[in-house]
């Protein structure tokens, strides 16, 4: 299987309804409830490349472009950007659909960086050297 197969197949894809319990006071999806989907929907991703046990160590950047309102739909997407020796970096969007129109519009994106442990809570290799077939 080349990297590519690996990132293709590994590409994780989370839809929910925005209710009035994951809002502000704004009656627009809360920042922190954004940034918890998008946190796990980025570790399945990186999970799912990899199948070591994984923990988030950094967010580079979040950009919230749209506020998303109560009684939406949003699908947050992520896909793996980058695999270090013992680290990987997964790009999440979350895109936007209002719920009685056609189309989807992107809201949110930022990228979240992993690092594979051992049970003993050291880094290991992202990757084994056999695992991959450039």
């Amino acid at each position: 299987m080349t990297l590519e197969d690996k990132i293709k197949q590994s590409e994780t894809r989370v839809c929910t309804t925005v209710f009035p319990f994951l809002t502000n006071h704004h009656d627009t999806l809360f920042g922190g409830k954004a940034m918890a989907i998008m946190d796990e929907v980025s570790f399945m991703a990186a999970t799912r490349f990899c199948r070591k046990r994984l923990v988030t160590v950094s967010t580079d950047r979040i950009d919230f472009q749209k506020a998303i309102p109560s009684g939406s739909i949003i699908e947050a997407v992520a896909k793996v950007e980058s695999v270090g020796r013992t680290s990987l970096k997964v790009k999440v969007e979350i895109f936007l659909e209002h719920m009685y129109e056609e189309g989807r519009e992107l809201a949110i994106q930022g990228m979240f960086t992993f690092v594979a442990l051992d049970e003993d809570k050291k880094p290991i290799p992202v990757l084994d050297g056999m695992e991959i077939n450039a």
